[in-house]
């Protein structure tokens, strides 16, 4: 295998393409993998259902403000545009998820270009970036994952440059891409802390900080400013959703979850590519460039204590990772047409049958076994049928006792189904009591019978005992399914029919409050 002499052996490998700054050109077929995963996701953007988080985006969409309970601002801001422009179309809000997709694939070839790539390498690493599950899986879901995964590889992608050139001016815009990111997912905010640390604490600091890039972290805290006045506001409800995320996914026991999810963030075929990439950063004899392997172990670690279920969250940094392992093994697998061409295989096969579980390839009741492995195949469907359950429910109440009722939903993709696809159905606008939506109220206060919506026993177990706490009769009114009969998270919940409060509803609501 190359080692990190390779770089400039590389960049010579085709001088005929080199720019005025002394690396190649960016090879047209980069843009050309881009195109297909964009036509990839956008071909199966209609197919299954909303995703829950997309429901509640649309919700927030309805409800702009400085910043939320569990994201900032600018993936609801995306989710507005989508309605303006397309109105509660699944196709229009995933348009922005795939262009986010495809941007990242751009990135993943432009930064095997600032490591030295010639266009084979930038090729390998567009393909390496394209067929990443966790890239295809969020590029078909509007939450903030796929502007995460690409504000992350962004940033690394200036780092690159940076550390290729000494150029610090381009601090200016990594503090901007950590803002902008920052603004899309708070994790944007932890990575770029912990390059800042990095650059300042290790042998970078001698070359490379200076006042850009003191300025770029100004530029980066005043990028995040709306977002802590809102949570200053909201009593910092940020850190308290955190706590609650971390003691659900966190802790000893999903360390191993954690480390074996790793393996599953490029294609599996690909994975040595990433592997490769550390050693060829660390090997490089640049600091700054060592500085990313050091923010990618010290995430690492910290990551799998404390958010170990979440696999994903490292998933941008790959995208640098895999850039580089691209560079690093360029030689060694041209030397020798067959390690190419076992790598192209194995690469096709295992991106083919990654795609069955991220992506809604097959007919719904085909993939009811992806459920554990795939927010595709078990947080999509049954919204419609859902909404139509409430909505019998609903109507089916007399009409005087309508007019004293409110809807409340336990949690915030029930909500966001009922609101956004019942709004033309005649349903009042249901409250939530997860995450933000606690915070735009119970509804009708005076509310004397409340339709509660719960998912299945297997997430919301004792719900009914929970609802009589509040209400003195509790009548289980439907239960909740999907003709796919896939097992999603309201699978078996109930429609409850509660009358009877033991005090107002709008005085219950303050102890109802849930983050999630």
């Amino acid at each position: 295998m190359a080692d990190a002499g390779a770089v400039g052996a590389v960049g010579r490998a085709d001088e005929a393409g080199e720019d005025g700054g002394g690396i190649v050109s960016l090879d047209r077929r980069v843009l050309a993998v881009a195109g297909v995963v964009f036509v990839v996701l956008m071909a199966l953007s209609s197919r299954y259902g909303f995703h829950r988080d997309e429901l509640y985006f649309l919700d927030c969409a309805r409800h702009l403000q400085a910043s939320y309970v569990d994201q900032p601002a600018l993936a609801p801001l995306l989710a507005r545009a989508s309605l303006s422009l397309f109105g509660v179309s699944a196709t229009g809000l995933r348009l922005w998820s795939a262009l986010a997709a495809a941007g990242t694939v751009v990135v993943g070839g432009l930064t095997a270009r600032e490591f030295g790539g010639a266009r084979r390498a930038q090729l390998l690493a567009a393909i390496a970036t394209g067929t990443m599950p966790v890239l295809l899986g969020s590029g078909h879901v509007a939450n903030t994952t796929p502007y995460e995964v690409l504000a992350w590889a962004a940033i690394a992608l200036v780092v690159a440059r940076i550390g290729r050139t000494g150029d610090t001016r381009w601090w200016l815009a990594a503090g901007a891409l950590v803002g902008i990111g920052s603004e899309f997912n708070h994790l944007a905010a932890i990575f770029g802390t912990v390059l800042l640390a990095a650059v300042l604490l290790g042998p970078a600091r001698r070359t490379m900080a200076d006042r850009r890039l003191l300025a770029g972290a100004a530029i980066a805290v005043l990028l995040v400013l709306p977002d802590l006045w809102w949570q200053a506001r909201h009593g910092w409800a940020m850190f308290a959703m955190t706590r609650a995320l971390n003691g659900e996914h966190g802790g000893a026991g999903n360390i191993l979850t954690w480390i074996v999810g790793q393996l599953g963030m490029s294609c599996l075929a690909m994975a040595v590519l990433w592997v490769v990439g550390l050693r060829f950063l660390w090997r490089s004899g640049r600091p700054l460039w060592r500085c990313l392997v050091t923010a990618y172990a010290v995430l690492f670690v910290l990551f799998a204590v404390t958010s170990g279920a979440q696999v994903y969250y490292l998933a941008g940094l790959y995208v640098c990772l895999l850039a580089a392992g691209a560079v690093g093994l360029d030689e060694w697998l041209h030397s020798r047409p067959d390690r190419l061409r076992s790598l192209m295989v194995g690469t096709a096969i295992s991106a083919a049958l990654s795609a069955v579980i991220v992506l809604p390839v097959l007919p719904p009741s085909d993939v009811a076994w992806t459920y554990d492995t795939s927010a595709i195949s078990g947080e999509t469907l049954g919204w419609p049928q859902l909404v139509g359950t409430v909505g019998r429910v609903w109507t089916e109440l007399p009409a005087g006792q309508r007019a004293n009722a409110t809807i409340f939903a336990a949690d915030y993709a029930e909500a966001g189904a009922i609101n956004e696809l019942g709004r033309n159905a005649g349903l009042p606008t249901a409250a939530g009591a997860q995450n933000t939506d606690w915070w735009w109220g119970p509804g009708n206060a005076h509310a004397t019978t409340v339709v509660a919506v719960a998912p299945g026993p297997d997430y919301a177990p004792g719900y009914a005992a929970h609802l009589r706490r509040y209400f003195r009769h509790v009548r289980v009114a439907a239960t909740l399914s999907n003709p796919e009969g896939v097992h999603t998270i309201e699978w078996g919940g109930h429609v409850y029919v509660c009358t009877g409060p033991r005090r107002p509803w709008g005085t219950i609501w303050p102890e109802l409050r849930n983050y999630a």
